[in-house]
């Protein structure tokens, strides 16, 4: 590892785009803590951002690259991959191959990946994640304001008298944008509506929660769009000088009147006229919204109805009001820029525009561009199903646990004739079906740029040597153009391709296009400070991007989801990032939710006859998986959540997306992935069990999930059968040794035993089993791996000799758990939020945990509590 001063770098996670100060220490261990002077972040970081410095774990990189599972030099994989697309487009022509890209790449990646497809290959067939992501933001953007324009800056919320979240959990998914909106609510009296089928901890927090049934967005800003225009509470100047189309949009929202809307949300009367009444009351609103509104059927349509409703009160374009649309993945914004999309060209340059499409093929001085959109991530993957494409090039991301219906991804792949893989490791669900394997250089090794959702372009910076043979992704992608005889590709830095995507965005651009980068050709690329394109708040001048300049009001249609199995609303947990290919190698990321899960209402689990704790397996009409049941009320009836991370390197059945089909929005082509429908039934578990160990195979188990600890590995597994014999299963599971000293203890249950192994009066494992659910304290014998204990006090799950049993962990950060904010809530009475996170540490860092201390201190039961 280079050893060098701090580095000025950007986090890899989510939209909002920390800064990062990263030092490489003496040691080769990381240093990070957040950048004060980032505009984004100024200082703050969360959970994941602060345990960057822990996933620099070399044990699961790919070192160098593989063909075939064997490995070889880049000279023999960039020709074998170079012949296989050259062969495929010669025989079947430009739309036999395909690219499926990552909001995970950076710009300069994004770039030079774009350029090779769309202008070289000739084919648009390149798509990303971010189709699952922000697609029907995107088009619900282009259908109003005629670009991919995002209006609103974070300071919009900082100044806003009411923002309004919807199908946002900002709490746990931009935690760092959710303590901005909390310290501004605290200094100005900011309130908060936050509108979901959930009760998150971002509802919670709020000033109001609207329940409404999953799906019902369009009816309720339908109904919002005619209340206002019913009562007078609209811009009338600005929609007649900057607007088009407000007549078909009414006649629409007609139909939404308050006894219609209300049958649609399940909301009550009164709590509907509340909320419009505070949104017809304050001129400063902002409606941030996410994955809840992007994610569906009619998500481009769930779009327009909010965007509709902020051009009729004219809140727009002024500080403090807009529609935000708060991005997921830390450069999708960046690729939407470059043209990642298959539906874009790029620099917001249109296929449908026959001056864009030979400007921009003159501007590369491509044998050929793209006529067409191309091929988008459900499209494209049913295309390789279907031997429409013949190679495939996956770069940065693991669809196989992120798309919609898994099983049909991996039969996609298993048949694709060729599939080539460029990632930091070998070790995801999507590398094991690649015939060409190539390592990629990781957070921290590479050079280049990002786009957060407020349009603000950061440097992520290099200040780590890579391992291995990775390679930049943007040399990759060159590399094979070059082998494919293609000039155009000779960059010789990153920044020699950003300098190119800038020229791109002036090119004819003659304030036609708000994304002009021509005030960054002056600037150092290395010193390159965090800097937003366009204005703060994107159309304060009154103009957009359409035709005549005006802004385009959307007709949208709502179309009630009637079914009588369970909705499935599927989403992120607070301290896990996507499919944990990073977040998944950090032990205490996982304190606050060790295992997949399905949050189901308590009606709802009685009638499937469900109990906390119990597993349960959620079919679909793809397939299944099997989760930790939590009954909760946070959800409605009919309703279920559970989240996207887990893969089959953590959890036996855990992918969410199993049971999820590949169902899309027709304008944007986003997968619908919170409206699955699907059925709920018991895992007939004859035993639960849990251990914790140095190591574990728990391969041939019914049912397991596995986490790191920070020495040796957690297990969660059932079984539908009695094993035949325990000591078999205890051998197999944990690699007895013959000279450890197993202790045992078997009751007349024949589900019911427990295990214990040490070696020299150290934990190698302890194993639990039993007929329900086990209830042994896991924080406590977690910390025990490893560690000198007593054999009799592990059998009696107690805690003895100095080792202290936090609880359940709730600040990921700081490593607090449950029972210590309980003891000094109850040992220190009278204590405040803000006292007991002192006292304790929880919430002293990114903060996303102190709605939950919050919790605890208001429903603290009257004495303390010291175990499970």
């Amino acid at each position: 590892m280079k050893h060098q001063n701090t580095v000025r770098t950007t986090c890899p996670y989510c939209g909002v785009g920390c800064g990062v100060l990263a030092t490489a220490q003496a040691d080769g261990a990381v240093k990070i803590v957040g950048d004060p002077d980032h505009p984004a972040n100024f200082g703050r970081l969360c959970s994941k951002g602060l345990a960057l410095g822990e996933t620099f774990a070399a044990a699961r990189r790919l070192m160098r690259p593989r063909v075939h599972g064997e490995d070889a030099s880049w000279d023999n994989a960039t020709a074998l991959v170079a012949q296989k697309f050259s062969d495929a487009i010669r025989e079947f022509g430009p739309e036999s191959v395909a690219f499926y890209v990552s909001g995970q790449l950076l710009t300069e990646d994004y770039y030079v990946a774009n350029k090779l497809m769309k202008g070289f290959i000739g084919s648009a067939n390149i798509d990303t994640n971010s189709r699952l992501c922000m697609a029907s933001a995107v088009a619900g953007h282009k259908r109003a304001f005629g670009a991919d324009i995002v209006p609103c800056s974070y300071s919009d919320l900082e100044e806003a008298e009411l923002v309004v979240l919807v199908g946002s959990n900002l709490a746990w998914c931009h935690p760092v944008l959710f303590q901005r909106l909390l310290a501004a609510r605290e200094k100005h009296g900011t309130k908060i509506v936050v509108i979901d089928p959930r009760r998150t901890i971002t509802a919670e927090s709020a000033d109001v929660h609207l329940q409404i049934k999953p799906g019902a967005d369009v009816s309720l800003f339908n109904g919002l769009l005619r209340h206002l225009y019913g009562r007078d509470a609209f811009d009338g100047r600005f929609v007649f000088a900057r607007t088009n189309g407000l007549a078909h949009a009414l006649i629409a929202a007609q139909t939404h009147d308050d006894a219609t809307v209300t049958a649609h949300t399940g909301l009550s009367f009164d709590d509907l006229q509340g909320f419009y009444g505070l949104f017809a009351r304050y001129s400063k609103t902002v409606t941030g919204f996410s994955m809840g509104v992007n994610q569906a059927i009619d998500g481009t349509d769930k779009v327009n109805a909010i965007i509709n409703c902020h051009l009729l009160t004219g809140r727009i374009g002024k500080p403090g009001a807009g529609p935000f649309s708060i991005t997921g993945q830390p450069n999708a914004m960046g690729g939407r820029e470059v043209g990642g999309l298959a539906n874009m060209l790029a620099a917001h340059m249109d296929f449908a525009n026959e001056a864009h499409r030979d400007a921009v093929q003159a501007f590369w001085r491509s044998p050929r561009i793209a006529s067409q959109p191309g091929l988008k991530a459900v499209e494209m993957f049913e295309a390789v199903e279907a031997g429409r494409v013949k190679a495939l090039w996956i770069m940065a991301t693991n669809p196989v646990v992120s798309m919609p219906n898994s099983s049909a991804i991996t039969s996609a792949l298993a048949q694709c004739p060729f599939v080539v893989v460029s990632d930091v490791t070998a070790d995801t669900d999507t590398a094991r079906f690649a015939d060409v394997l190539l390592p990629a250089r990781g957070w921290g090794e590479k050079d280049g740029t990002v786009t957060n959702s407020e349009r603000r372009i950061s440097r992520q910076r290099q200040f780590s040597e890579p391992v291995g043979e990775a390679r930049a992704d943007w040399r990759i992608v060159c590399d094979v153009a070059r082998a494919m005889d293609f000039d155009g590709f000779e960059y010789e830095s990153a920044a020699d391709i950003f300098a190119e995507h800038v020229q791109l965005t002036m090119l004819g651009n003659n304030g036609t296009r708000r994304l002009n980068l021509s005030a960054w050709q002056s600037q150092s690329y290395d010193d390159m400070p965090p800097q937003q394109w366009g204005s703060a708040q994107a159309f304060s001048d009154g103009r957009f991007e359409t035709p005549d300049g005006k802004a385009r009001f959307v007709t949208t249609v709502f179309a009630p989801q009637n079914s009588d199995q369970i909705t499935l609303n599927t989403g992120r947990i607070r301290d896990q990032w996507h499919t944990m290919t990073r977040t998944g190698l950090v032990a205490k990321l996982f304190g606050h939710r060790a295992e997949p899960y399905i949050e189901l209402h308590p009606s709802d689990a009685l009638q499937l006859g469900l109990q906390d704790a119990e597993l349960a397996v959620v079919s679909g009409v793809a397939g299944a998986s099997v989760v930790r049941v939590m009954v909760t009320d946070a959800v409605c009836t009919g309703s279920a959540f559970q989240p996207m991370h887990w893969n089959s390197g953590f959890a036996a059945h855990g992918m969410v997306n199993a049971a999820t089909v590949g169902k899309v929005d027709p304008v944007s082509g986003q997968p619908a992935l919170k409206s699955a429908q699907v059925s709920v039934r018991k895992f007939e578990a004859r035993w639960y069990g849990f251990g914790v160990a140095l190591k574990v195979d728990p391969t041939g188990l019914d049912y397991w999930a596995k986490r790191p600890l920070s020495c040796g590995v957690s297990l969660e597994c059932a079984g539908l059968a009695l094993p035949k014999s325990w000591n078999d299963l205890v051998s197999q599971l944990f690699d007895l040794r013959v000279n450890s000293d197993l202790s045992t203890v078997q009751s007349s249950d024949p589900a019911e035993v427990r295990f214990v192994s040490l070696r020299d009066g150290v934990l190698e494992f302890a194993f639990f089993a039993s007929s329900a659910p086990v209830s042994a304290s896991r924080s406590w014998l977690q910390g025990l791996v490893g560690k000198p204990v007593s054999a009799l006090d592990v059998l009696a799950a107690r805690t003895a000799g100095g080792h202290i049993d936090q609880g359940p962990i709730v600040c990921a950060c700081n490593g607090v758990g449950r029972f210590a904010i309980l003891n000094a809530a109850e040992s220190t009475p009278g204590l405040n939020l803000q006292a007991l996170c002192e006292v304790t540490g929880a919430g002293m860092g990114c903060g996303s945990c102190r709605p939950e201390v919050q919790k605890i201190l208001v429903n603290r039961p009257q004495f303390a509590v010291a175990a499970e």
